[in-house]
């Protein structure tokens, strides 16, 4: 027992360590913006929970609008719009009770009559709030998504700037206004996209704002005289990694504060993408759609401010506390079916199954409702925390017992084959269920992967336990099952494809590959066919 206490003593102190890494504040230096000074402009929209702009019938109530705007004063002269339906024609009205100024947007797109409503109504609104609306700005990222030809848009611009007594611009990635000088022409300023995390080679958050700097001037160059409005420029604060880019709210604070004390330095306005983090877009986007909010969605209090020390895990200390208990859990189960002679080797084997599960389940925790989209999301996430929690506490179990995991067919062959210690056939099921949530995670990262998350958390808790229990306990003899064969062929096809296409500076996906490697390598070991 003491060898046991000891090693449950050192798993805590592990655990605890990991945790006070994890969730030490990042300490931001000080920006000019946390004084009191207010950003120029942030991109609004009001849609909240399950309200969503892919529903035609929503409609946000005036109220709503009139909550976010008293928020958003606070931090703000300025909300930037894009659309003029589900009620959003209502937001200048109310931003001039609350003294902020719009950018107004109007959502162009291949539908002519639909693109009419938008222009007509954003007429109307303009020359109707002259004192509020700063800007007209003429369809976003109309360009990008090939909704209308260079020629239509310029034209359309020329149109409307005609009939509103503001200056009038469009908006889309930078790449396009340097394709199009046409276009640029016929605006009055240039509206330009400045998304590192987004760009075909992803900016890692420490080199963004040289990023920003540097395709600000080129366009400059590209277009002298005229005025140029970063229109969209941001970081988000959860999501998948892509290449170096990671989202997380230490980058999200970083990169926001880099760009506005940029501004600030050079004397050019930027519009931040955005207010208020967007679930809706999580449908489009994944995870990483709807975390761009300097508010949070569902508190719509801000994610941070000014200059103040940012924790990418504010709950760390319930987290590692709860590891901790999950330690213990480990440890007791593990206690329970003891001997007098039991090994070190085997508490240390215990050791090892509860530090990485009581290091992780906090982290796979934190991620369910991130993560989660839908009841195939949330049955995918739940799933992969059952596993992550049963693997360590049932494989210490067996590592005690010297019980192996034996092969599925043990669980589903011929009845005179099958497994009956309740213990055994634990183990198998837990790998079959993990296994089975290994090939929905690699079909999605070979076959779909730009909006896919990397659990590498769960799939860690839920695969390392198989592999300390494989070098602890001997396996069966005979032939090799060709169910665990193939699956072990498949996760090794995909980890190769995987790593090469999401870049070696992914760290996320290494992650992942390595864990799915495990898997697999541990699925090639098994020999439990007799003849």
């Amino acid at each position: 027992m003491r060898h046991a206490f000891v090693c449950l003593a050192l798993t805590a102190v592990a655990i605890a360590g990991v945790w006070t890494w994890l969730g030490s504040p990042v300490l931001l230096m000080p920006s000019q913006f946390g004084r009191g000074e207010k950003l120029y402009c942030v991109s609004y929209t009001p849609f909240r929970g399950g309200q969503t702009p892919l529903d035609p019938s929503v409609t946000i109530p005036a109220a709503q609008i009139e909550d976010d705007l008293k928020r958003l004063a606070q931090v703000t002269d300025c909300v930037r719009t894009y659309s003029v339906d589900f009620g959003l024609d209502q937001i200048a009205g109310i931003a001039a009770k609350h003294g902020l100024t719009v950018m107004q947007g109007l959502w162009l797109s291949s539908s002519p009559i639909k693109s009419q409503y938008q222009i007509e109504t954003a007429v109307a609104l303009a020359n109707k709030y002259p004192g509020t609306i700063r800007s007209v700005v003429v369809g976003n990222e109309v360009l990008l998504r090939g909704d209308m030809t260079a020629t239509d848009l310029a034209n359309t611009i020329r149109a409307v700037k005609a009939r509103v007594h503001v200056p009038v611009t469009y908006a889309d990635v930078w790449e396009f206004w340097l394709r199009n000088h046409d276009v640029a022409n016929a605006a009055d300023f240039i509206t330009i996209h400045i998304l590192p995390y987004w760009e075909d080679f992803p900016i890692p958050a420490g080199d963004a704002v040289a990023h920003v700097e540097a395709i600000r001037r080129q366009v400059v160059n590209a277009f002298p005289g005229k005025e140029v409005l970063i229109g969209e420029v941001g970081w988000p604060s959860a999501g998948r990694m892509r290449e170096g880019a990671l989202p997380s709210p230490a980058n999200q604070a970083r990169v926001i504060r880099d760009v506005l004390a940029l501004s600030k330095r050079q004397n050019f306005n930027v519009n931040i993408i955005e207010a208020f983090d967007e679930p809706w877009k999580r449908a489009l986007e994944g995870t990483v759609g709807g975390h761009w909010g300097l508010f949070d969605a569902t508190t719509r209090a801000p994610k941070f401010a000014g200059a103040q020390a940012v924790s990418n895990h504010p709950l760390w200390l319930w987290q590692g506390a709860g590891g901790i208990l999950f330690a213990v859990i480990v440890f007791g189960a593990a206690m329970t079916v003891r001997t007098k002679d039991t090994p070190l080797s085997f508490w240390l084997a215990v050791g090892v199954n509860a530090f990485v599960g009581g290091s992780l389940i906090g982290w796979t925790i934190e991620n369910i409702p991130i993560e989660s989209l839908g009841v195939a999301g949330w049955s995918r996430s739940l799933a992969l925390a059952a596993v992550a929690i049963a693997a360590p506490i049932v494989l210490s179990v067996a590592i005690m017992c010297s019980t192996p995991v034996p092969a599925f067919f043990r669980l589903f062959g011929p009845k005179d084959y099958r497994e009956r210690n309740p213990l055994a056939l634990s183990t198998v099921a837990i790998l079959v269920v993990t296994m089975l949530l290994a090939f929905v995670i690699a079909f999605g990262l070979v076959f779909d992967p730009r909006y896919r998350d990397f659990p590498f958390t769960p799939l860690t808790a839920a695969i390392v336990p198989f592999l300390v229990h494989g070098f602890m306990v001997a396996r069966a003899k005979g032939v090799r099952p060709a169910a665990e064969t193939a699956g072990a062929a498949v996760l090794a096809l995909s980890v190769g494809y995987i790593s090469i296409n999401e870049g070696f500076a992914n760290w996320q996906s290494l992650w992942v590959c390595a864990v799915l490697a495990g898997l697999a390598f541990n699925l090639a070991r098994v020999r439990d066919v007799p003849g």
